[in-house]
């Protein structure tokens, strides 16, 4: 066991991230969403849902307990204990965003972005050389 472990058991750490993730609920209410409903135009202010993120919990971890990301980088296999909480913590975080992207609630693109979610082509040129111009716009 490292000595200055932050956390003595994984289920502390499991219980760090519940804390984390009724945090951004309070968070949320600083994401006002405005909108103006009804036939008189009544103004709306609605909170945003924070997606969570492996940076967010890091930073909430370090304001409330200390640092954390060795346990997730498990250098010299200090943290062989935490390596299955922190892999369903990472699951969960990208679960997450994927669900909330799919759903609109967050930028599809940026989701996608973080969790290597992207859609490839590939050209086969066969040893031609293909000039791609900007904007069609051939340069002078």
């Amino acid at each position: 066991m490292h000595p200055t472990r932050i956390f003595e058991t994984p289920e502390k750490l499991k219980q760090a991230f519940e804390q984390y993730k009724e945090s951004l609920k309070e968070e949320a209410k600083q994401w006002l969403k405005v909108q103006y409903v009804g036939k008189d135009g009544e103004r709306v202010a609605d909170p945003q849902k924070v997606p969570y993120t492996l940076e967010g919990f890091k930073r909430y971890c370090r304001q409330h307990y200390g640092e954390v990301h060795q346990y997730f980088v498990n250098k010299d296999s200090l943290y062989n204990d935490f390596v299955t909480i922190c892999h369903a913590i990472k699951e969960e975080i990208r679960e997450n965003q994927i669900t909330g992207g799919l759903l609109g609630f967050y930028n599809p693109s940026i989701t996608q972005r973080l969790n290597n979610l992207k859609e490839t082509n590939e050209t086969e040129t066969k040893g031609e050389i293909i000039v791609k111009y900007v904007d069609g716009i051939k340069p002078i």
